[in-house]
């Protein structure tokens, strides 16, 4: 088949999260298993300056229709690896930035009309150039309307640009609600801003486009799929959703096994295997020393890498701060962005010195220290569209510490409701709750034999893309 992915990031080009890892390997698994794919990004500054755009880059010019105006950009693509093409759409003005949604305070005020250039941008490079994909495959709101775009052209130019569309949610959360003035930038009949089309509360959200003018829409778990369609976890689009409830499925992420393995991570001070746990042990000496901690210390380590936001359950962890400090036990915390919850972070070290440790900077490398380094993996999210981190970690032999939400229901078995398949510790996503997870874990890793056992149930489990992309291959094939 001929794929074309349209996302706002992907690794190792540009990174603020889980999206950036699903496109990436992703895409890979799907070049590997010899489909024709195209992955579309914005031109960010990081991703020219990556050694594989710097080194091998062809360009293309476009004229995009803005209103009443046309603005020019440059398409520039690369072929990273056999079957696998990467185009970026640069214009200076909107993606020659530092940060690629916003300032670290509040997202870029052109946020609409930059991700709208992207997508009208895409569409005309297929045209243009004569892609001819079997299946467009959008991810989240900022490639939302590309679907409608599509079809839009084609009427215009009388010709067929792609026979299938998908489009994924990936956090239903970020929708990319715009005020109404936006509107006329889409260049899109005056009849698509109703209440049955982009209109939302008298202004317009791009993602109920994509979920409307789709063939298929996916989430990113079968979990998910479910929760989006209630109040509780719909955001405002539930009923959107259960409109299209014949045609939404939920498929896993899966883990890309060329970044996150254990036995040839090169981020590692050693490597390590389920039947040689010796590395694991070197990670974790190693993990202690880098925060400061005593090498030797053989109490539980939990680790945490996250976005700071509500979601991901920082407030859970800081109001349980009384037993990270009183406990026997050291936490590390990687992460950035909430900065309410940065300086508590902050304070919560401060406090526990020689038991707790946060650093806010971006470190990769760090990442897989802490999946690697600890005994338990925290993840008290009060929703969860799929995760990585808890599939990673059952990977590297960490258990899990997660919230009975979401992707982590299909992904993480307790250990305390099925004792024979169990990979870790399961809460309902409030403090009380993560309190309750800890106090197990503490008595789980004092069962030296069951905390083993429990380790190697994890190792085991195959989270590998080559299991995810098949499924993908057949809403693929389904789909057309």
């Amino acid at each position: 088949m001929k794929i074309v992915h349209v996302a706002s990031e992907m690794f190792p080009y540009l990174k603020t999260g889980g999206l950036a890892d699903v496109v990436g390997a992703l895409s890979c698994a799907l070049a590997d298993k010899g489909h024709e794919v195209s992955v579309f990004l914005p031109g960010y500054r990081s991703a020219l300056e990556h050694g594989e755009v710097v080194g091998a880059v062809r360009r293309m010019r476009l004229k995009i229709e803005m209103a009443n105006d046309f603005l020019s950009g440059d398409v520039r693509f690369f072929s990273p690896r056999p079957n696998l093409k990467v185009y970026l759409i640069c214009r200076e003005e909107f993606f020659d930035r530092r940060n690629p949604y916003g300032n670290g305070e509040r997202d870029y005020e052109d946020n609409a009309e930059r991700f709208i250039f992207f997508c009208k941008a895409v569409v005309e490079m297929i045209r243009l150039g004569d892609l001819q994909p079997d299946i467009v495959h959008c991810h989240d709101w900022q490639a939302a309307l590309l679907p409608i775009w599509l079809r839009e052209a084609e009427r215009r130019h009388r010709v067929t640009l792609a026979l299938k569309t998908v489009f994924t949610i990936h956090n239903i959360a970020y929708q990319g609600v715009f005020p109404s003035k936006i509107f006329a930038r889409t260049n899109l009949p005056d009849e698509l801003n109703q209440m049955d089309g982009l209109e939302y509360y008298s202004q317009i959200n791009l993602m109920k486009g994509g979920i409307m003018f789709t063939d298929r829409v996916t989430t990113v778990s079968p979990r998910y799929a479910q929760e989006i369609q209630t109040p509780e976890y719909g955001c405002g689009l539930d009923g959107v959703v259960q409109a299209r409830a014949d045609d939404i499925v939920g498929l896993l992420n899966g883990v890309d096994s060329a970044v996150w393995n254990p036995a040839t991570d090169g981020l590692l001070p050693a490597r390590y295997t389920a039947e040689n746990l010796a590395g694991k042990a070197q990670c974790r000496a190693e993990l202690l020393r880098r925060c400061g901690f005593a090498a030797e210390t053989k109490s539980p380590v939990f680790g945490m890498v996250a976005r700071l936001t509500e979601q991901k359950g920082i407030d859970f962890v800081l109001a349980n701060r009384d037993f990270f400090l009183a406990q026997n036990v050291r936490l590390v915390v990687l992460g950035s962005g909430d900065r309410r919850m940065e300086e508590e972070l902050r304070v919560l070290a401060g406090a526990g010195v020689q038991k707790v440790c946060f650093s806010a900077k971006l470190d990769e490398s760090m990442s897989h220290l802490i999946e690697a380094g600890s005994d338990f993996f925290l993840m008290p999210s009060v929703f969860e569209p799929c995760g990585l981190n808890q599939m990673y970690s059952q990977v590297y032999g960490t258990l899990p510490v997660v919230s009975r939400v979401g992707g982590l229901v299909d992904t993480v078995i307790d250990i305390d409701d099925d004792p024979r398949h169990g990979t870790g510790l399961m809460c309902e996503p409030s403090a009380v709750g993560l309190r309750d997870a800890l106090q197990r874990a503490l008595g789980l890793f004092g069962d030296r034999r069951r905390y083993a056992a429990a380790q190697q149930r994890a190792m085991a489990k195959d989270f590998s893309w080559s299991v995810a992309a098949a499924a993908y291959e057949r809403l693929y094939e389904d789909s057309l």
